[in-house]
């Protein structure tokens, strides 16, 4: 029981602005070196740089990457998959100059590539050729950049095409006996959550792909991380059935791997991106979300069977393996992202690194409540509802606190559940927090994903208004104190909420999209043609444009807001 009340907006909290940017490190990519285990760690504290960090098999934790090297890469902007290692030496991509260096753990990083006009992501090592395969975006001084499959000599840095004509590629993955190559590629307008191809090709004697065929995907079918499993199958992931699930193609064709309404994808915004691996050649541990909530299993492959691994993660990413054990980077509603070592058999997990050292009393923590509620064309919306919480105050009697409404960014993304200081500032506070996973998001399946085509700036609009008003239906927000936020895609959904509906008092923009022809005309090649699905095809349906950019109805914005904008961005306008 609160040991007081006290009017909402007006609690102390020891949740304060500078804890939550205090002592922080982003996690990513996770890789195995046989018993050692590579990650990296963004650091604000070191002006956002991404450093790899070694865990050995005694278990003692090290930084490998020497400042001021920064791995990171600039592939679709986003970039992702920076770096691989192999028998102690590491390959990354430097964000200084954009070009791979190898560095034996120990020494000075010595450039492979030499600088130029290419910048590379998604590294993979071709033991047995010597040579690096990876994803080359060429930027050219006119057009668009070129996107290539490229192998490049370890020795030399002598760079060899393997594979070209798609706009886009991604994930390329060896056979166990380095004879078989498999890639992921898919071209305008299509984004690699809508539509993507997996080929497969032989390899000949100098390594260049022969008899290249595609084994999965086209129109209507996304495909995401292919991989070789140790007896040489391919398995994948691919949302043919309205979930991605996971396949293998076998002799007889592809065949579904404990088929289920639940996603073991995700939408592929930057390389490296993992959701399952395998931990022993008849065993893959995995990834899945149902309802907004990962949680982690195990697939025999005999059996064709999926247990579920209890484990106190309600996100799950990263999936990685080593020495029969599983890897992940996991996070729950108590605590931060986390590196766990999983040992699937016995479930026993145990956390190598976090994210955070900070330690918060449970009790000023929210949780958040899995909601789905009716909304517009008689279909339903979904969010998590995080109530005020405050162990040392309470909401007076009568009094209905204020409402925050967050719209996460995308669009084709998903809020988790993961435990998010930014949202905890205001429910420890007396304020309510609505995360909306508007119609649009990921993790509820395809029909889900694709009910945003065409609707962008009206559906998800109005499940964020409606979920403001099924709260205040309920009695549990304050219909004269609703608040909306969000940034990039979230910011344009915020925007729209203020300018064409009377339901917010107020708002926030981070780095927001405000001008949908801008958007159109000025954006990188990932994101080019995104709009033609989720508004139209520009400039044919210019006036759709028009009518749903907030910034050619500013005169209908009445309502007090607060812009954040970056100078550097190269996505947003």
């Amino acid at each position: 029981m609160a040991a007081r009340v006290a009017p909402c907006g007006s609690w102390s909290s020891p949740i304060t602005a500078e804890l939550i940017v205090a002592g922080t490190v982003t996690l990513g990519q996770i890789v195995a070196d046989d018993a050692d285990l590579y990650w990296s760690e963004g650091r604000p504290s070191e002006g956002g740089r991404t450093v790899i960090c070694r865990r050995r098999a005694d278990g003692t934790i090290e930084d490998v990457l020497p400042a001021p090297f920064n791995a990171r890469s600039r592939v679709h902007e986003y970039g992702g998959g920076a770096f691989t290692v192999h028998d102690g030496t590491v390959y990354f991509v430097h964000d200084g100059d954009g070009r791979i260096y190898r560095l034996v753990v120990g020494t000075t990083p010595e450039p492979l590539t030499t600088p130029g006009t290419r910048r590379f992501a998604d590294l993979l090592l071709d033991v047995r050729r010597g040579r690096l395969l990876c994803v080359s975006e060429e930027h050219l001084e006119h057009g668009e950049p070129i996107n290539t499959l490229v192998a490049i000599d370890v020795a030399s840095g002598k760079l060899a095409t393997l594979a070209a004509g798609a706009d886009f590629y991604a994930s390329a993955t060896l056979s166990p006996d380095h004879e078989r190559l498999a890639w992921l590629c898919w071209r305008h307008p299509d984004m690699p959550w809508d539509s993507t191809e997996l080929w497969v090709a032989s390899l000949d004697q100098v390594g260049l792909p022969r008899n290249a065929r595609r084994v999965a995907g086209g129109s209507g079918e996304s495909i995401f991380q292919p991989q070789f499993g140790p007896d040489g199958t391919l398995h994948f992931i691919s949302d043919r059935s309205g979930w991605w699930n996971i396949y293998r193609l076998g002799d007889s064709g592809v065949e579904a791997l404990a088929p289920r309404e639940a996603e073991f994808g995700v939408p592929q915004w930057v390389f490296g991106m993992s959701t399952y691996a395998f931990t022993t050649p008849k065993r893959i541990v995995c990834a899945f979300s149902e309802q907004g909530r990962w949680r982690l299993g195990e697939i025999d492959l005999v059996a064709c069977t999926l247990r579920e691994i209890a484990t106190p993660y309600t996100d799950v990413t990263s999936v990685c393996a080593c020495e029969g054990a599983a890897w992940f980077v996991g996070g729950s509603s108590v605590s931060a992202p986390a590196i766990v070592r999983l040992h699937p058999a016995s479930g026993v997990a145990e956390v190598v690194s976090t994210s955070s050292a900070l330690t918060i009393n449970p009790a000023y923590l929210s949780q958040p409540q899995m909601l789905a509620y009716p909304t517009g064309d008689g279909e339903m919306a979904h969010a998590m509802f995080y109530p005020p919480c405050n162990r040392d105050v309470g909401v007076p009697v009568g009094e209905l606190s204020p409402l925050l409404v967050v719209s996460h960014g995308g669009p084709t993304s998903a809020s988790t559940t993961t435990l998010n200081l930014r949202l905890q500032y205001w429910t420890s506070r007396g304020f309510g927090v609505l995360d909306v996973n508007y119609r649009g998001s990921s993790g509820f399946g395809r029909t889900y994903r694709r009910a945003l085509d065409g609707r962008w700036g009206i559906a998800d609009v109005e499940d964020c208004v409606r979920g403001a008003q099924y709260l205040v239906q309920q009695g549990r927000a304050d219909p004269a104190r609703l608040a909306i936020r969000g940034s990039s895609a979230g910011g344009f959904t915020t925007l729209c909420a203020l300018t064409f509906h009377n339901v917010f008092a107020a708002g926030a923009s981070y780095y927001g999209i405000s001008d949908l022809e801008a958007l159109a005309q000025d954006t990188h090649k990932f994101e080019a043609r995104y709009l033609e699905r989720l508004v139209g095809p520009y400039p044919a349906e210019r006036n759709r444009y028009v009518e749903r950019s907030p910034i050619h109805h500013f005169e209908r914005l009445g309502r007090p807001m607060i812009f954040l904008q970056g100078l550097d961005d190269k996505v947003v306008p």
